[in-house]
């Protein structure tokens, strides 16, 4: 008896759970529903930043928001005066004038024109001992007994950096910076603004 209750009720929780999952359903798809046309509607309505500016959605997005979200600097106001004026002609001046042998020297030390330890060629040689080494401040310590070539080779202490080295003809060799040339350079030929170009222009030398 017992069993035959049990097979007749089945059908009945069997409904009705299913049309429970149906109403659960029909609401959860009614407020999905909900949700997809209040965000259709916000996204209708155009976008405002804090610096006031209506922006269309598409406008808004990505870049074109921060553009203009972004302050943009006037520096045009700085060329009406007239030391700044004299110091940009004077900057522009001395990069035309030290840039041929500052990018020779990055690519003798960072192209692979030249393995370490090797020679430079003649016109390499012949540049780097006229327009750089002369310059620096110690480079009669450097040249010492005399000079023989220069080469390119490993830094003593950084080994992961190259640098140029003067060979002696006593056959010592010591490094020297080409930029510590470059610097003494500038401020033999440019005193009054030579400071101001080596702060800007100039990372740290080393010998």
């Amino acid at each position: 008896m017992t069993s035959l209750l049990l097979l007749r009720t089945l059908p009945l929780l069997r409904n009705g759970f299913l049309n429970h999952r149906h109403q659960v359903g029909i609401v959860a798809g009614g407020i999905l529903s909900h949700r997809r046309r209040l965000l259709c509607s916000l996204a209708d309505r155009p976008q405002f930043y804090e610096n006031n500016d209506s922006v269309s959605p598409v406008e808004g997005s990505g870049a074109a928001a921060m553009n203009v979200t972004s302050p943009v600097v006037d520096n045009s106001w700085r060329y009406e005066d007239p030391d700044y004026r004299k110091w940009k002609n004077l900057e522009a001046e001395i990069l035309r004038d030290i840039e041929p042998i500052s990018l020779l020297a990055k690519e003798i030390l960072h192209s692979d024109r030249y393995l370490d330890g090797e020679r430079l060629d003649f016109e390499d040689e012949k540049i780097v001992m006229e327009k750089l080494l002369p310059y620096h401040p110690y480079s009669k310590d450097k040249i010492g007994c005399g000079l023989d070539f220069i080469m390119v080779d490993r830094h003593p202490q950084f080994r992961h950096s190259r640098c140029l080295f003067v060979v002696r003809t006593d056959g010592g060799w010591i490094d020297f910076s080409y930029q510590k040339c470059l610097r003494a350079y500038v401020r033999d030929k440019y005193p009054s603004h030579a400071e101001r170009f080596i702060r800007e222009h100039f990372k740290r030398a080393s010998s």
